[in-house]
Protein backbone atom coordinates (compact mmCIF):
# COMPACT_ATOMS: atom_id res chain seq x y z
CA UNK A 1 0.00 0.00 0.00
CA UNK A 2 2.97 2.37 0.48
CA UNK A 3 3.50 4.72 -2.39
CA UNK A 4 6.62 6.48 -3.48
CA UNK A 5 5.47 9.65 -1.84
CA UNK A 6 4.86 7.84 1.44
CA UNK A 7 8.22 6.18 1.39
CA UNK A 8 9.84 9.52 0.82
CA UNK A 9 8.06 11.03 3.80
CA UNK A 10 9.04 8.14 5.99
CA UNK A 11 12.68 8.18 5.04
CA UNK A 12 13.61 11.28 3.17
CA UNK A 13 17.27 10.29 3.01
CA UNK A 14 16.53 7.16 0.99
CA UNK A 15 14.54 8.57 -1.93
CA UNK A 16 16.07 6.59 -4.74
CA UNK A 17 19.41 8.02 -5.92
CA UNK A 18 18.83 11.59 -4.61
CA UNK A 19 19.54 10.91 -0.93
CA UNK A 20 23.20 11.93 -0.89
CA UNK A 21 22.48 15.12 -2.87
CA UNK A 22 19.74 16.07 -0.44
CA UNK A 23 22.01 15.66 2.58
CA UNK A 24 24.59 17.95 1.00
CA UNK A 25 21.98 20.56 0.35
CA UNK A 26 20.78 20.43 3.94
CA UNK A 27 24.32 20.89 5.21
CA UNK A 28 24.79 23.87 2.92
CA UNK A 29 21.54 25.42 4.12
CA UNK A 30 22.61 24.99 7.73
CA UNK A 31 25.87 26.86 6.99
CA UNK A 32 23.98 29.70 5.28
CA UNK A 33 21.58 29.90 8.21
CA UNK A 34 24.47 30.20 10.65
CA UNK A 35 26.05 32.92 8.56
CA UNK A 36 22.73 34.83 8.50
CA UNK A 37 22.43 34.60 12.26
CA UNK A 38 26.02 35.79 12.67
CA UNK A 39 25.35 38.74 10.30
CA UNK A 40 22.25 39.75 12.24
CA UNK A 41 24.21 39.53 15.46
CA UNK A 42 26.94 41.80 14.11
CA UNK A 43 24.31 44.32 12.90
CA UNK A 44 22.66 44.30 16.31
CA UNK A 45 26.00 45.13 17.98
CA UNK A 46 26.50 48.05 15.60
CA UNK A 47 23.03 49.38 16.30
CA UNK A 48 23.66 49.14 20.02
CA UNK A 49 26.95 50.99 19.67
CA UNK A 50 25.34 53.77 17.60
CA UNK A 51 22.53 54.11 20.16
CA UNK A 52 24.90 54.47 23.10
CA UNK A 53 27.11 56.88 21.15
CA UNK A 54 24.09 59.06 20.33
CA UNK A 55 22.97 58.95 23.95
CA UNK A 56 26.46 59.94 25.11
CA UNK A 57 26.55 62.81 22.59
CA UNK A 58 23.15 64.13 23.68
CA UNK A 59 24.09 63.97 27.34
CA UNK A 60 27.37 65.78 26.60
CA UNK A 61 25.52 68.59 24.81
CA UNK A 62 23.02 68.91 27.67
CA UNK A 63 25.86 68.97 30.18
CA UNK A 64 27.74 71.61 28.18
CA UNK A 65 24.75 73.93 27.89
CA UNK A 66 23.75 73.36 31.52
CA UNK A 67 27.06 73.75 33.28
CA UNK A 68 29.89 74.81 30.97
CA UNK A 69 28.39 77.33 28.51
CA UNK A 70 26.78 80.15 30.50
CA UNK A 71 23.23 81.08 29.57
CA UNK A 72 22.65 84.72 28.58
CA UNK A 73 21.58 86.75 31.58
CA UNK A 74 19.01 89.50 31.09
CA UNK A 75 20.00 92.78 32.72
CA UNK A 76 18.26 93.24 36.05
CA UNK A 77 16.99 96.80 36.08
CA UNK A 78 15.48 98.90 38.82
CA UNK A 79 11.87 99.91 38.29
CA UNK A 80 12.82 103.45 39.26
CA UNK A 81 16.03 105.27 40.06
CA UNK A 82 17.01 108.87 40.85
CA UNK A 83 20.26 110.81 40.65
CA UNK A 84 20.66 114.18 42.36
CA UNK A 85 23.48 116.66 41.68
CA UNK A 86 23.56 119.60 44.14
CA UNK A 87 25.18 122.92 43.19
CA UNK A 88 25.15 122.01 39.52
CA UNK A 89 23.65 123.21 36.23
CA UNK A 90 22.29 121.38 33.23
CA UNK A 91 21.09 122.02 29.67
CA UNK A 92 18.26 121.06 27.34
CA UNK A 93 19.95 117.93 26.04
CA UNK A 94 19.05 114.27 26.58
CA UNK A 95 20.10 111.34 24.37
CA UNK A 96 19.10 107.69 24.69
CA UNK A 97 21.76 105.19 23.51
CA UNK A 98 22.94 101.66 24.29
CA UNK A 99 26.25 102.86 25.69
CA UNK A 100 27.21 99.70 27.64
CA UNK A 101 26.10 97.33 24.82
CA UNK A 102 23.93 95.25 27.16
CA UNK A 103 20.84 95.70 24.91
CA UNK A 104 19.34 98.16 27.40
CA UNK A 105 19.33 101.84 26.46
CA UNK A 106 21.32 104.27 28.58
CA UNK A 107 21.07 108.03 29.14
CA UNK A 108 23.49 110.75 28.05
CA UNK A 109 23.20 114.32 29.32
CA UNK A 110 25.38 117.35 30.08
CA UNK A 111 26.13 118.71 33.53
CA UNK A 112 28.12 121.70 34.78
CA UNK A 113 29.54 120.81 38.15
CA UNK A 114 32.04 122.28 40.60
CA UNK A 115 33.08 118.96 42.10
CA UNK A 116 34.32 116.04 40.08
CA UNK A 117 31.85 113.42 38.91
CA UNK A 118 32.95 109.80 39.15
CA UNK A 119 36.69 109.28 38.77
CA UNK A 120 37.23 112.46 36.72
CA UNK A 121 37.60 116.05 37.83
CA UNK A 122 38.06 119.46 36.26
CA UNK A 123 41.43 120.00 37.97
CA UNK A 124 42.79 116.62 36.84
CA UNK A 125 41.86 117.48 33.25
CA UNK A 126 43.52 120.90 33.51
CA UNK A 127 40.22 122.76 33.19
CA UNK A 128 38.75 125.63 35.20
CA UNK A 129 36.22 124.68 37.82
CA UNK A 130 33.28 124.34 37.37
CA UNK A 131 33.57 122.66 33.99
CA UNK A 132 31.20 120.87 31.64
CA UNK A 133 30.71 117.11 31.93
CA UNK A 134 29.22 114.76 29.38
CA UNK A 135 27.80 111.87 31.39
CA UNK A 136 26.59 108.42 30.39
CA UNK A 137 24.25 106.86 32.96
CA UNK A 138 23.28 103.18 32.99
CA UNK A 139 19.60 102.74 32.15
CA UNK A 140 19.27 99.72 34.44
CA UNK A 141 20.27 101.31 37.76
CA UNK A 142 21.38 104.92 37.17
CA UNK A 143 25.07 104.45 37.91
CA UNK A 144 27.61 106.53 36.00
CA UNK A 145 29.21 104.61 33.12
CA UNK A 146 31.64 107.37 32.16
CA UNK A 147 32.07 111.12 32.57
CA UNK A 148 34.10 113.35 30.25
CA UNK A 149 35.10 116.85 31.49
CA UNK A 150 35.24 119.60 28.85
CA UNK A 151 36.05 123.30 28.85
CA UNK A 152 33.10 125.61 29.57
CA UNK A 153 30.83 127.15 28.46
CA UNK A 154 28.56 124.78 26.52
CA UNK A 155 26.84 126.10 23.36
CA UNK A 156 25.13 122.95 22.11
CA UNK A 157 25.38 119.16 22.14
CA UNK A 158 24.05 116.56 19.75
CA UNK A 159 24.18 112.76 19.48
CA UNK A 160 21.79 109.98 18.71
CA UNK A 161 21.05 107.15 16.27
CA UNK A 162 19.05 109.46 13.99
CA UNK A 163 22.13 111.56 13.29
CA UNK A 164 23.83 109.12 10.93
CA UNK A 165 22.78 108.63 7.31
CA UNK A 166 20.96 105.29 6.86
CA UNK A 167 23.12 104.22 3.90
CA UNK A 168 26.45 105.45 5.25
CA UNK A 169 28.96 104.48 7.94
CA UNK A 170 27.61 104.75 11.50
CA UNK A 171 28.18 107.91 13.52
CA UNK A 172 29.17 106.74 16.99
CA UNK A 173 30.04 110.08 18.60
CA UNK A 174 28.39 112.95 20.41
CA UNK A 175 29.39 116.34 19.03
CA UNK A 176 29.65 119.31 21.40
CA UNK A 177 30.34 122.99 20.81
CA UNK A 178 31.95 124.47 23.90
CA UNK A 179 34.62 126.96 24.91
CA UNK A 180 35.40 128.00 21.32
CA UNK A 181 36.01 124.45 20.09
CA UNK A 182 34.26 121.37 18.71
CA UNK A 183 34.74 118.01 20.41
CA UNK A 184 33.61 114.56 19.25
CA UNK A 185 33.17 112.19 22.21
CA UNK A 186 32.80 108.45 21.61
CA UNK A 187 29.42 107.37 22.92
CA UNK A 188 30.48 103.95 24.18
CA UNK A 189 33.74 104.85 25.94
CA UNK A 190 33.65 108.60 26.62
CA UNK A 191 37.01 109.02 24.87
CA UNK A 192 37.64 112.14 22.81
CA UNK A 193 37.86 111.10 19.15
CA UNK A 194 38.93 114.56 18.02
CA UNK A 195 38.89 118.19 19.11
CA UNK A 196 39.22 121.17 16.78
CA UNK A 197 38.88 124.95 17.10
CA UNK A 198 35.49 126.31 16.10
CA UNK A 199 35.70 127.36 12.41
CA UNK A 200 35.74 131.17 12.23
CA UNK A 201 32.35 132.66 11.40
CA UNK A 202 30.59 129.30 11.83
CA UNK A 203 29.21 129.02 15.34
CA UNK A 204 26.52 126.69 13.99
CA UNK A 205 23.05 125.99 15.24
CA UNK A 206 21.19 122.78 15.93
CA UNK A 207 20.75 120.38 14.40
CA UNK A 208 24.26 119.81 13.07
CA UNK A 209 24.03 117.65 9.95
CA UNK A 210 25.67 114.22 9.83
CA UNK A 211 26.27 113.54 6.12
CA UNK A 212 27.57 110.52 4.16
CA UNK A 213 31.30 109.88 3.93
CA UNK A 214 32.66 112.54 1.56
CA UNK A 215 36.44 112.14 2.01
CA UNK A 216 36.61 108.33 1.69
CA UNK A 217 37.83 107.53 5.22
CA UNK A 218 34.84 105.19 5.96
CA UNK A 219 33.44 107.56 8.64
CA UNK A 220 30.35 109.75 8.22
CA UNK A 221 31.21 113.43 8.04
CA UNK A 222 29.79 116.57 9.66
CA UNK A 223 28.19 119.64 8.09
CA UNK A 224 28.08 122.87 10.10
CA UNK A 225 25.48 125.40 9.01
CA UNK A 226 25.59 128.96 10.33
CA UNK A 227 23.33 131.86 9.47
CA UNK A 228 23.40 135.56 10.16
CA UNK A 229 21.62 138.58 8.70
CA UNK A 230 23.91 138.61 5.66
CA UNK A 231 23.95 134.98 4.53
CA UNK A 232 23.82 131.26 5.38
CA UNK A 233 27.06 129.28 5.11
CA UNK A 234 28.01 125.59 5.34
CA UNK A 235 31.34 123.88 6.01
CA UNK A 236 32.12 120.13 5.88
CA UNK A 237 34.26 118.58 8.61
CA UNK A 238 35.84 115.13 8.57
CA UNK A 239 34.00 112.85 10.96
CA UNK A 240 37.28 111.06 11.67
CA UNK A 241 39.58 114.00 12.41
CA UNK A 242 37.40 117.14 12.55
CA UNK A 243 39.52 118.87 9.88
CA UNK A 244 37.55 120.98 7.40
CA UNK A 245 37.01 119.39 3.98
CA UNK A 246 37.21 121.87 1.13
CA UNK A 247 36.11 125.47 1.42
CA UNK A 248 33.13 127.11 3.13
CA UNK A 249 30.07 127.40 0.87
CA UNK A 250 27.55 130.25 0.91
CA UNK A 251 24.13 128.59 0.61
CA UNK A 252 21.91 131.66 0.44
CA UNK A 253 22.28 135.41 0.35
CA UNK A 254 19.79 135.84 3.20
CA UNK A 255 19.34 134.47 6.70
CA UNK A 256 17.62 131.07 7.15
CA UNK A 257 15.80 130.27 10.38
CA UNK A 258 16.49 126.54 10.46
CA UNK A 259 17.91 123.66 8.44
CA UNK A 260 17.42 119.91 8.12
CA UNK A 261 19.03 117.05 6.18
CA UNK A 262 16.54 115.04 4.15
CA UNK A 263 17.05 111.80 2.20
CA UNK A 264 14.68 111.21 -0.72
CA UNK A 265 13.35 107.88 -1.92
CA UNK A 266 15.98 107.95 -4.70
CA UNK A 267 18.75 108.05 -2.08
CA UNK A 268 19.65 111.68 -2.73
CA UNK A 269 20.38 114.08 0.14
CA UNK A 270 19.02 117.63 0.37
CA UNK A 271 19.67 120.37 2.91
CA UNK A 272 16.26 121.92 3.70
CA UNK A 273 16.48 125.65 4.36
CA UNK A 274 13.68 127.43 6.19
CA UNK A 275 13.42 130.97 4.75
CA UNK A 276 10.98 133.83 5.16
CA UNK A 277 9.29 132.82 1.88
CA UNK A 278 8.95 129.10 2.58
CA UNK A 279 10.91 125.85 2.67
CA UNK A 280 13.53 125.10 0.01
CA UNK A 281 15.87 122.20 -0.67
CA UNK A 282 19.44 122.35 -1.95
CA UNK A 283 21.06 119.12 -3.16
CA UNK A 284 24.02 117.94 -1.10
CA UNK A 285 25.90 117.01 -4.29
CA UNK A 286 25.68 120.64 -5.43
CA UNK A 287 27.09 121.88 -2.11
CA UNK A 288 29.86 119.24 -2.09
CA UNK A 289 30.91 120.16 -5.63
CA UNK A 290 31.21 123.82 -4.63
CA UNK A 291 33.22 122.94 -1.51
CA UNK A 292 35.72 120.81 -3.43
CA UNK A 293 35.64 119.67 -7.04
CA UNK A 294 34.98 115.96 -7.42
CA UNK A 295 33.69 115.44 -3.87
CA UNK A 296 30.14 114.94 -5.19
CA UNK A 297 31.08 111.81 -7.15
CA UNK A 298 29.49 109.31 -4.76
CA UNK A 299 26.27 111.25 -4.15
CA UNK A 300 23.03 110.43 -5.99
CA UNK A 301 20.69 112.78 -7.84
CA UNK A 302 16.89 112.74 -7.58
CA UNK A 303 15.07 113.36 -10.86
CA UNK A 304 11.77 114.21 -9.12
CA UNK A 305 13.36 116.99 -7.07
CA UNK A 306 15.83 118.26 -9.67
CA UNK A 307 13.14 118.99 -12.27
CA UNK A 308 11.94 121.82 -10.01
CA UNK A 309 15.41 123.14 -9.13
CA UNK A 310 16.12 126.76 -10.03
CA UNK A 311 18.59 127.21 -12.87
CA UNK A 312 20.80 129.64 -10.97
CA UNK A 313 20.97 128.71 -7.28
CA UNK A 314 19.61 125.15 -7.60
CA UNK A 315 17.00 125.71 -4.88
CA UNK A 316 13.99 123.36 -4.99
CA UNK A 317 10.77 124.92 -3.65
CA UNK A 318 9.21 122.43 -1.20
CA UNK A 319 6.47 124.57 0.37
CA UNK A 320 5.90 128.28 -0.07
CA UNK A 321 4.71 130.21 2.98
CA UNK A 322 5.76 133.39 4.71
CA UNK A 323 5.46 131.87 8.20
CA UNK A 324 7.13 128.42 8.27
CA UNK A 325 7.97 127.67 11.90
CA UNK A 326 8.90 123.99 12.05
CA UNK A 327 9.77 121.17 9.65
CA UNK A 328 9.75 117.53 10.72
CA UNK A 329 10.51 114.27 8.93
CA UNK A 330 7.93 111.48 9.21
CA UNK A 331 9.13 107.90 8.99
CA UNK A 332 7.71 105.92 6.16
CA UNK A 333 8.06 105.17 2.47
CA UNK A 334 8.35 107.80 1.19
CA UNK A 335 9.47 109.84 4.22
CA UNK A 336 7.07 112.77 4.16
CA UNK A 337 7.54 116.28 5.58
CA UNK A 338 5.30 117.86 8.22
CA UNK A 339 5.33 121.67 8.30
CA UNK A 340 3.93 123.97 10.96
CA UNK A 341 3.23 127.51 9.77
CA UNK A 342 1.51 130.50 11.32
CA UNK A 343 -1.90 129.26 10.20
CA UNK A 344 -1.78 125.54 9.48
CA UNK A 345 -0.21 122.13 9.82
CA UNK A 346 0.56 120.67 6.40
CA UNK A 347 1.87 117.32 5.16
CA UNK A 348 3.94 117.28 1.95
CA UNK A 349 4.70 114.16 -0.11
CA UNK A 350 8.44 113.56 0.14
CA UNK A 351 8.75 112.12 -3.36
CA UNK A 352 6.67 114.38 -5.61
CA UNK A 353 6.55 117.44 -3.30
CA UNK A 354 2.74 117.58 -3.43
CA UNK A 355 0.49 118.76 -0.60
CA UNK A 356 -1.27 115.72 0.92
CA UNK A 357 -3.44 117.46 3.50
CA UNK A 358 -3.77 120.63 5.54
CA UNK A 359 -5.11 121.26 9.07
CA UNK A 360 -5.97 124.87 9.80
CA UNK A 361 -4.68 126.19 13.12
CA UNK A 362 -3.03 129.47 14.04
CA UNK A 363 -1.98 128.59 17.59
CA UNK A 364 0.13 125.40 17.64
CA UNK A 365 2.00 124.97 20.92
CA UNK A 366 5.41 123.36 20.87
CA UNK A 367 6.45 120.64 18.45
CA UNK A 368 4.06 118.00 17.09
CA UNK A 369 4.69 114.34 17.84
CA UNK A 370 3.68 111.07 16.21
CA UNK A 371 2.07 107.72 17.03
CA UNK A 372 -0.35 105.08 15.77
CA UNK A 373 -3.90 105.80 16.89
CA UNK A 374 -5.38 103.36 14.37
CA UNK A 375 -3.99 100.28 12.62
CA UNK A 376 -3.49 101.61 9.07
CA UNK A 377 0.34 101.54 9.50
CA UNK A 378 0.51 105.30 8.86
CA UNK A 379 1.87 107.53 11.61
CA UNK A 380 -0.74 109.90 13.04
CA UNK A 381 0.11 113.43 14.21
CA UNK A 382 -0.40 114.85 17.71
CA UNK A 383 -0.64 118.63 18.04
CA UNK A 384 -1.52 120.97 20.90
CA UNK A 385 -3.53 124.13 20.20
CA UNK A 386 -3.82 127.18 22.41
CA UNK A 387 -7.57 127.86 22.70
CA UNK A 388 -7.28 130.68 25.26
CA UNK A 389 -8.24 130.99 28.92
CA UNK A 390 -5.14 128.97 29.94
CA UNK A 391 -6.54 125.96 28.05
CA UNK A 392 -5.06 123.84 25.29
CA UNK A 393 -6.67 121.31 22.96
CA UNK A 394 -4.76 118.07 22.37
CA UNK A 395 -5.65 116.78 18.89
CA UNK A 396 -4.67 113.56 17.13
CA UNK A 397 -4.80 113.95 13.34
CA UNK A 398 -5.14 111.09 10.87
CA UNK A 399 -1.76 110.74 9.19
CA UNK A 400 -3.41 109.69 5.93
CA UNK A 401 -6.07 112.40 5.60
CA UNK A 402 -5.48 115.06 8.29
CA UNK A 403 -8.93 114.47 9.83
CA UNK A 404 -9.37 114.76 13.59
CA UNK A 405 -9.35 111.30 15.20
CA UNK A 406 -9.42 112.29 18.88
CA UNK A 407 -9.25 115.41 21.05
CA UNK A 408 -9.38 116.56 24.67
CA UNK A 409 -9.12 119.92 26.48
CA UNK A 410 -6.53 120.34 29.25
CA UNK A 411 -5.28 123.26 31.28
CA UNK A 412 -2.10 124.52 29.63
CA UNK A 413 0.21 124.32 32.62
CA UNK A 414 3.55 126.08 32.11
CA UNK A 415 6.69 124.02 31.53
CA UNK A 416 4.77 120.95 30.34
CA UNK A 417 6.67 118.54 28.03
CA UNK A 418 5.37 117.90 24.53
CA UNK A 419 3.10 114.89 23.92
CA UNK A 420 4.82 111.58 23.24
CA UNK A 421 3.96 107.98 22.48
CA UNK A 422 5.40 104.46 22.62
CA UNK A 423 4.51 101.77 20.10
CA UNK A 424 3.00 98.44 21.22
CA UNK A 425 2.96 94.94 19.76
CA UNK A 426 -0.74 95.43 18.89
CA UNK A 427 0.10 97.89 16.06
CA UNK A 428 -1.08 101.00 17.94
CA UNK A 429 0.64 103.35 20.38
CA UNK A 430 0.15 104.49 23.96
CA UNK A 431 0.00 108.29 24.03
CA UNK A 432 1.18 110.45 26.92
CA UNK A 433 0.16 114.08 27.56
CA UNK A 434 1.00 116.63 30.24
CA UNK A 435 -1.25 119.24 31.83
CA UNK A 436 -4.20 119.34 34.24
CA UNK A 437 -7.82 118.37 33.77
CA UNK A 438 -10.07 121.41 34.41
CA UNK A 439 -11.96 119.42 37.04
CA UNK A 440 -8.73 118.86 39.00
CA UNK A 441 -8.37 122.50 40.08
CA UNK A 442 -10.69 125.09 41.57
CA UNK A 443 -9.29 127.83 39.35
CA UNK A 444 -9.28 128.29 35.60
CA UNK A 445 -5.65 129.41 35.90
CA UNK A 446 -3.27 126.52 36.68
CA UNK A 447 -0.53 126.86 39.24
CA UNK A 448 2.88 127.32 37.65
CA UNK A 449 4.38 124.26 39.32
CA UNK A 450 1.51 121.80 38.93
CA UNK A 451 1.27 119.30 36.11
CA UNK A 452 0.14 115.71 35.74
CA UNK A 453 0.69 113.07 33.09
CA UNK A 454 -2.11 111.27 31.24
CA UNK A 455 -2.09 108.01 29.28
CA UNK A 456 -4.37 107.27 26.34
CA UNK A 457 -4.92 103.77 24.94
CA UNK A 458 -6.74 103.88 21.56
CA UNK A 459 -8.73 100.76 22.50
CA UNK A 460 -10.35 102.93 25.22
CA UNK A 461 -10.64 106.23 23.35
CA UNK A 462 -13.17 107.60 25.89
CA UNK A 463 -10.84 107.03 28.83
CA UNK A 464 -7.73 108.75 30.17
CA UNK A 465 -5.51 107.31 32.87
CA UNK A 466 -4.39 110.13 35.17
CA UNK A 467 -1.25 109.73 37.28
CA UNK A 468 -1.87 110.76 40.88
CA UNK A 469 1.63 112.17 41.35
CA UNK A 470 2.23 115.85 40.55
CA UNK A 471 5.60 116.98 39.17
CA UNK A 472 6.59 120.21 40.94
CA UNK A 473 10.21 120.63 39.80
CA UNK A 474 11.13 122.60 36.71
CA UNK A 475 11.39 120.14 33.81
CA UNK A 476 14.44 120.80 31.64
CA UNK A 477 13.67 117.98 29.21
CA UNK A 478 11.68 114.74 29.14
CA UNK A 479 11.65 111.55 27.06
CA UNK A 480 9.36 108.52 27.06
CA UNK A 481 11.22 105.68 25.39
CA UNK A 482 11.71 101.93 25.15
CA UNK A 483 14.79 101.03 27.17
CA UNK A 484 14.69 97.36 26.15
CA UNK A 485 13.23 95.89 22.99
CA UNK A 486 9.82 94.37 23.66
CA UNK A 487 9.60 95.58 27.25
CA UNK A 488 10.62 98.25 29.78
CA UNK A 489 8.91 101.40 28.52
CA UNK A 490 10.22 104.18 30.75
CA UNK A 491 10.05 107.92 31.34
CA UNK A 492 13.34 109.83 31.66
CA UNK A 493 13.02 113.19 33.40
CA UNK A 494 15.75 115.82 33.71
CA UNK A 495 14.95 118.62 36.16
CA UNK A 496 16.93 121.65 37.27
CA UNK A 497 16.95 125.45 37.66
CA UNK A 498 14.55 127.37 35.44
CA UNK A 499 17.29 129.30 33.64
CA UNK A 500 19.46 127.06 31.43
CA UNK A 501 22.97 126.80 32.80
CA UNK A 502 22.05 128.38 36.16
CA UNK A 503 23.32 126.76 39.36
CA UNK A 504 20.99 124.76 41.57
CA UNK A 505 19.93 121.17 42.18
CA UNK A 506 19.81 118.95 39.10
CA UNK A 507 17.83 115.71 39.12
CA UNK A 508 17.79 112.81 36.65
CA UNK A 509 15.22 110.07 37.16
CA UNK A 510 13.86 107.02 35.40
CA UNK A 511 10.43 105.60 36.08
CA UNK A 512 8.77 102.61 34.49
CA UNK A 513 5.74 103.81 32.54
CA UNK A 514 3.38 101.11 33.86
CA UNK A 515 4.50 101.58 37.45
CA UNK A 516 1.85 104.24 38.16
CA UNK A 517 -0.99 102.33 36.47
CA UNK A 518 -2.35 100.57 39.62
CA UNK A 519 -2.58 103.88 41.54
CA UNK A 520 -3.83 105.99 38.62
CA UNK A 521 -7.35 107.32 38.27
CA UNK A 522 -9.58 106.34 35.37
CA UNK A 523 -11.20 109.45 33.88
CA UNK A 524 -14.13 108.83 31.52
CA UNK A 525 -14.57 111.41 28.75
CA UNK A 526 -18.14 112.13 27.74
CA UNK A 527 -20.64 109.34 27.13
CA UNK A 528 -20.79 106.27 24.96
CA UNK A 529 -17.49 104.81 26.10
CA UNK A 530 -16.61 101.35 27.30
CA UNK A 531 -18.62 99.57 29.98
CA UNK A 532 -15.49 97.91 31.39
CA UNK A 533 -14.73 98.58 35.02
CA UNK A 534 -11.81 100.73 36.10
CA UNK A 535 -9.93 97.63 37.21
CA UNK A 536 -10.42 96.03 33.78
CA UNK A 537 -9.05 99.16 32.09
CA UNK A 538 -6.02 99.26 34.39
CA UNK A 539 -5.43 95.58 33.70
CA UNK A 540 -5.44 96.32 29.95
CA UNK A 541 -2.74 98.98 30.48
CA UNK A 542 -0.72 96.62 32.68
CA UNK A 543 -0.76 93.84 30.05
CA UNK A 544 0.68 96.03 27.29
CA UNK A 545 3.80 94.83 25.50
CA UNK A 546 5.95 97.35 23.68
CA UNK A 547 8.00 97.24 20.49
CA UNK A 548 10.10 99.42 18.22
CA UNK A 549 8.46 101.26 15.34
Amino acid sequence: MDSTGSATEGDPLNRGGDGAHTAAELKKKRKKSCKGVWGISKLTHWRTAVFFFSLFLCLSIVFAFSFIIPCPVRPQYLVTWNRTFPEAATYDFLAIEDVSKDKVMDVLFVLKNTDGTGNSSCDAAGLPSPCVYVLAVDGTDGRTLWARPLAPPLHWAQCGPEDGPPDGPPWDCCLLSHGGRLTAVHKHTGDVRWQQPQPPGLNGSLPVLIVPDLDGDTVSDVALVASDIAQTQLAFLSGKTGVQIGSTVALDATETANHLLYRTTEGSYYVLLQKDTGLYGLALWRIAARARAGMEAGLKKDKHWEKDAGAAAGLVPVYESDSVRQVLRIRGAPPNLLLVTGGEVALVDGKRLQLLWRFNSSSILGEPSFGHFNKDDVLDVVVEEDVGNFTKRVVILNGRSGAVLWEVALLATPNSPRPTSIHTTNSFSVFMFWGMMPSETNSSEPFAGERRSYLLLPLYSKVLLEATSVVLEHIVTFKATLLENGRHAACILLTGPEAEGADGTVGLSKRKMKQDVPDSRVLRLGSGGTTDTSEDIKEAFSRLRFSDW
